[in-house]
């Protein structure tokens, strides 16, 4: 395996403060980054997506939340042995060098790029849902939207302390609804409303497959806790055990919740429903409505700033190795870095007015969808590492890091060609970067 080069030092980047470990970022609030990123929207109407495949749906979540726990057991591995930022860049830098590791930070930035601009987009959605206002027309969701993005940006320059501390109390908030539904479930529900085992008469394989697909889009999210690591209070100990237990949680609740809306809800609403949520929440009466609405609301944002967070951390790890420009590196007081969250919200805030531009809708979502496969890209690469590392030395952890490559094997291939030819392009408009920085720093 390649050696990366020498690192360049802060003082040659001028990337100000120095980097060590922000106080109080310790083992919740990295918890908090990988669930909050994790639960975002999506949860909400994966219920109704799943109930026409029947209960079999739960050993698709099972099958899943395996895989997932599986990529989780490999970053965590893989965080144990650096206390630099970057996750996957880093990872794959130090195993592969210099272009390899780009090119995977590169299209892993993208992705959060990709999905800074989609989840303004649907907390305007539901913030619309709470105050009928501020959905009244396209202008106003689209200010909404970069409203909320501007405002976490930020929270984010303050500081990543602060940053963290605010997404510790948005997952904690976020969590409360999917708790109340799992007690109304558990106390009101009826398991005769529960599905079918496969209704649909499909061939068990196929079943099983289609519902670990649409579930496996839930847990995109894993490796947020991994990438600020230099920003972790002993990041080699705290980082693997955060991250695997909240991939454990993430699964916990999203079993449990989905178990709960079938049970509260007939298998016949629910196949037809847009909130199936706020159907099952109908048990506690006119206060139901609102509080799934606000849930959702504060879901919404927790993933918003989990990423808006990572934006600035990719670049900036990326950049302190002089593989892009190094401005992007320059850090505040607080040990944000501004420059980084700066491009990058900019980035996001013209994603987001294509998005709301005639007849670009569908174009978007397709980027939305190519942003996920560089994140399943960025999974696989991980697990090839910790396989070439642990091949002769680790079995174990071996046959681990193969079962996570072949879930994000799968995964990548349940994208269509169309994706990954896109995916394909969206690398490529990278090399220059790459090549010109390389050159400049010469």
């Amino acid at each position: 395996m390649n050696q990366p080069a020498e690192q360049l030092s802060d003082a040659k980047l001028n990337t100000g403060p120095d980097t060590g470990p922000v106080a109080g970022f310790g083992f919740w609030k990295c918890w908090s980054l990988s669930v909050g990123v994790m639960i975002g929207s999506g949860v909400f109407l994966l219920p109704a997506v799943l109930a026409p495949y029947g209960s079999i749906s739960f050993l698709g979540w099972i099958v899943t939340s395996i895989g997932a726990i599986f990529i989780a057991l490999v970053l965590g591995r893989l965080a144990g042995r650096t206390e630099r930022s970057g996750g996957f860049y880093v990872y794959t830098r130090d195993a592969f060098g210099d272009l390899a590791g780009f090119i995977v930070g590169w299209s892993y930035w993208l992705s959060i790029l990709f999905a800074v601009a989609a989840i303004s987009v649907a907390f305007a959605g539901y913030a619309g849902a709470v105050i009928p206002a501020l959905g009244a027309n396209t202008i106003t969701q689209a200010l909404v939207a970069m409203s909320i993005i501007w405002i976490l940006t930020g929270v984010n320059i303050k500081g990543v302390s602060e940053a963290a501390s605010v997404q510790l109390v948005m997952t904690i908030l976020k969590i409360i609804p999917l708790l109340v539904i799992i007690a109304l479930g558990v106390f009101v529900g009826t398991p005769d409303n529960i599905p079918p085992f496969n209704p649909q008469a499909l061939p068990v394989g196929e079943a099983l497959a289609t519902t670990a697909l649409l579930t496996m889009w839930a847990f995109i999210g894993i490796e947020a806790g991994v990438v600020p690591a230099a920003d972790v209070i002993d990041a080699k100990r705290t980082i693997p055990r955060a991250v695997i237990a909240g991939t454990l949680s993430v699964a916990a609740l999203y079993i449990a919740a989905t178990a709960a809306v079938m049970m509260l809800v007939p298998v016949e609403t629910l196949a037809q429903s847009e909130a199936p949520f706020a159907d099952a929440a109908r048990a506690l009466g006119v206060f139901g409505g609102p509080l799934i609405a606000i849930g959702a609301l504060v879901s919404t944002a927790g993933s918003l700033n989990g990423n808006i967070l990572l934006s600035g951390q990719m670049p900036m790890a990326v950049a302190r190795d002089g593989l892009a420009p190094t401005i992007l590196a320059k850090k505040n007081t607080g040990h944000a870095p501004i420059v980084a969250l700066i491009v990058s919200s900019v980035l996001a805030t013209l994603l987001l007015i294509f998005n709301y531009s005639d007849g670009t809708v569908s174009a978007f979502t397709f980027l939305i969808t190519v942003s996920t496969l560089a994140t399943l890209m960025a999974y696989a690469v991980s697990a090839f590492v910790e396989l070439c590392h642990s091949m002769k030395a680790a079995r174990a952890w071996a046959v681990i890091a193969i079962v996570a490559l072949i879930y994000a094997a799968v995964a990548i291939a349940g994208a269509g060609l169309k994706p990954l030819l896109w995916f394909g392009l969206l690398l490529a408009a990278g090399l220059p970067v790459f090549y010109l920085t390389k050159r400049s720093t010469r």
